[in-house]
């Protein structure tokens, strides 16, 4: 028999049931103090923005080559044939970036150039092969600093951008 004990001691270190209920609840005190300042409640200060993607501007580049290649065949339509499937393609890998990316695509509505195309079909085409050529340098930088995950599809896009160059000649 114990003699002025009010608390039993259990297990082989001899903790009383008060002192462990007095770490748990000090545990859950601490943790939840961390948790909260971790996610700025007691900061004050409004959390960061997010660092943007860095395939946003990949995605943005292939919505303005999809709008340039529909404007020039607006422009000149006997293109129209040769144009349109590359239009198509562009908004195909903005789909693709824009999924992987997690974000949506914000073309311009209706697929409007940025300002009025005009030129002759040669010229035209001189234009697109130039922003063709700046698009395929972008996705082959993009490719070589992606992780592996993202490397396949931006090799894909990159070789699209390369066979395009190849039917503007």
């Amino acid at each position: 028999m114990l003699s002025g004990r009010t608390t039993q001691r259990h297990g082989p270190d001899g903790h009383s049931r008060r002192t462990v209920l007095r770490a748990g609840a000090l545990v859950a005190l601490v943790g939840t103090g961390t948790a909260l300042a971790g996610c700025d409640l007691l900061d004050g200060r409004p959390a960061p923005d997010p660092t943007p993607d860095p395939l946003a501007p990949l995605l943005t580049g292939a919505l303005d080559l999809a709008d340039r290649y529909a404007a020039a065949a607006a422009a000149a339509p006997e293109l129209a044939g040769r144009l349109d499937p590359i239009a198509e393609a562009h908004r195909a890998h903005a789909a693709e970036l824009a999924r992987v990316t997690g974000t949506t695509p914000s073309g311009r509505p209706g697929g409007s150039p940025t300002g009025p195309v005009t030129g002759t079909a040669a010229q035209l085409l001189a234009d697109l092969r130039a922003a063709e050529q700046q698009g395929r340098d972008e996705a082959v930088r993009a490719c070589t600093e992606a992780p592996a995950e993202r490397a396949a599809l931006l090799g894909s896009i990159a070789a699209a951008r390369a066979t395009h160059l190849e039917a503007l000649r």
